[in-house]
């Protein structure tokens, strides 16, 4: 109770989190799993793939889940911190995708090669003059490098767009998690990098949650 007290999150408690009806290993290293980024999920699954990157890996529940509901599907999963890389190939090994699944430490696209039909990412978004608006659970107990840029919260987009191109096959597809308030401003990053079909989709609460778009077929 005197954890609690002090505002420390359940998950961080128990050790772990459910996501996409699956439990995930999870620490104060890494940011925890929530429920609004199965909206990415559930678009990513609405059309086959067969090669992720997951840029911003965390918890490697992104990846991790789609590799498990896409068993032919290959995937690479990046993050800048040592720890949360170690965190999501724990995850990969405790849902048996390990095999399939390439963890490796990268500032976004720095260390990534080849090429992928299906890139993703939920990177840090909120902007440095929001941060003491978020709860204690939050801001006191969650990794600062993965909740904000400490900017505008469009920069980690902006360093995606600036390379993501080159790594997308044709016709290959973006999808990115972002704040309730950014869908306009992502999707004109998108359309200024050249991607097509651009769209904003809505969470379960009608919040806009996720941008996608396609490179050029």
């Amino acid at each position: 109770m005197a954890l609690r007290a002090v505002r420390v999150p359940v998950s961080h408690l128990i050790g772990e989190r459910e996501f996409y009806g699956r439990r995930f290993k999870v620490s104060g290293e890494v940011l925890d799993p929530r429920p609004e980024t199965e909206t990415l999920i559930e678009a990513a699954l609405s059309c086959p793939f067969k090669r992720i990157l997951d840029l911003g890996t965390g918890s490697g529940c992104i990846l991790v889940t789609l590799l498990a509901e896409q068993q032919d599907a290959s995937g690479l999963g990046v993050d800048l911190s040592e720890a949360a890389c170690l965190q999501a190939s724990a995850n990969a090994v405790l849902h048996r995708v390990a095999e399939r699944a390439d963890i490796r430490q990268s500032d976004w696209l720095q260390n990534v090669s080849g090429t992928f039909d299906l890139i993703v990412s939920n990177p840090p978004y909120i902007a440095r003059s929001e941060m003491e608006a978020l709860d204690p659970e939050v801001l006191d107990h969650e990794p600062q490098m993965a909740l904000t840029d400490g900017g505008d919260g469009l920069g980690a987009y902006r360093s995606i767009l600036a390379g993501v191109m080159q790594h997308l096959v044709p016709g290959g597809r973006l999808l990115v998690e972002i704040g309730p308030s950014q869908g306009a401003d992502v999707a004109d990053l998108f359309r200024a990098a050249g991607l097509e079909a651009v769209q904003v989709l809505p969470d379960l609460d009608g919040r806009d949650r996720v941008v996608c778009g396609n490179a050029p077929a």
